[in-house]
């Protein structure tokens, strides 16, 4: 039995260095259906966004922790350059955690599929690409991006970029997400993307 489980866990170590290198891309597929929300926020950074296909529309989140106002937005395709992620939390006897995701470093950024945010603030420098600001939210398109209630503002555009995005949000959707050069870590503390 141990001489079986040779090969695999050397293709499993060979796999989990390759992913750490950055040598294997990770994807992940994600149903856009939510379960129940923590609640908690993250932060989300990147040094620059590009998506194609932008709609965007206020909405209400429920969670454990109650409801939130949010502007909720969706990207058909989009590619993040050096991504990072951070959510801090508290666990009992330890104090403060860190979860810290880096990914889409050089060459190789994260790229998502029909991405949903739901994020209540966001700070960056902005260029939209035939915008039109004020439509009605349910009218937006259905192409597999979000839409809103009928009589919600909404906006939708081409094309979105957002370069020095930084943003703290309570939920990310993508049908895909792929994330190169994946790099995770759990550490004592506060210390969050910015």
């Amino acid at each position: 039995m141990a001489i079986a489980l040779i090969p695999t866990l050397a293709v499993s170590a060979a796999l989990v260095a390759g992913i750490g290198a950055g040598a294997v891309p990770v994807s992940l597929a994600i149903s856009p259906t939510t379960a129940t929300l923590s609640g908690q926020s993250f932060q989300v950074a990147a040094d620059s966004l590009e998506g194609t296909g932008f709609t965007q529309y206020l909405a209400v989140d429920s969670s454990a922790r109650g409801d939130f106002p949010e502007a909720v937005s969706a990207i058909g395709s989009a590619e993040l350059h050096n991504l990072c992620q951070s959510v801090v939390s508290s666990l009992p006897g330890i104090g403060k955690v860190t979860m810290l995701i880096k990914a889409g470093g050089g060459s190789k950024p994260v790229h998502a599929d029909q991405l949903i945010v739901d994020t209540d603030a966001l700070e960056g420098d902005a260029t939209f690409r035939n915008i039109q600001i004020g439509a009605d939210a349910a009218q937006l398109p259905g192409d597999g991006r979000a839409k809103g209630p009928s009589g919600a503002f909404g906006q939708q555009a081409d094309s979105v970029r957002i370069d020095h995005l930084r943003q703290t949000t309570r939920s990310i959707n993508a049908a895909t997400f792929q994330l190169n050069g994946l790099h995770l870590t759990v550490k004592k503390g506060a210390q969050p993307c910015f």
